[in-house]
């Protein structure tokens, strides 16, 4: 029977979590802070939503949100939003080899992060960096 690390699919255990997890980490690293204003932009969804959503991180340690003054993740949420935008990075990357129009990618990813497993997410990123470092093998392998 596989361990526990392998079979886990989601980093933080739902889909909706990773996506609030990764927009407010986004954010920060753009702006500086996170508001619900922006979340809610980002997400496509009402700033009560969010604001709901942000109490319930809140409660579980994954953000700090502070009514009025904006949300900062915790180190937990910090570490969990990294793991996602790892995942993202990685799928795109190897998709990109490929020539998929940037559109399908998106959509494509969006989709296969959060259910990926650690195990196959890992074959990937090899999969990935030794086609990116033996360009022949990525052309016999397009050309097939």
């Amino acid at each position: 029977m596989p361990d526990a690390s392998s079979t886990r699919h989601r980093t933080s255990g739902s889909t909706a979590r990773d996506d609030y997890l990764e927009q407010i980490l986004h954010l920060i690293e753009e702006k500086g802070y996170a508001r619900p204003i922006d979340i809610s932009k980002r997400l496509e969804i009402s700033q009560a939503s969010v604001t709901n959503m942000l109490q319930k991180l809140d409660a579980e340690g994954l953000v700090t949100h502070v009514k009025y003054r904006g949300t900062t993740l915790t180190e937990e949420g910090t570490r969990i939003a990294r793991a996602i935008i790892d995942r993202h990075e990685t799928l795109t990357r190897f998709l990109e080899l490929f020539e998929i129009d940037k559109d399908t990618i998106y959509r494509d990813v969006e989709g296969m992060e959060h259910h990926i497993s650690r195990a196959t997410l890992e074959a990937i990123r090899s999969l990935t960096n030794h086609l990116q470092e033996n360009p022949d093998t990525l052309a016999r392998v397009k050309s097939s």
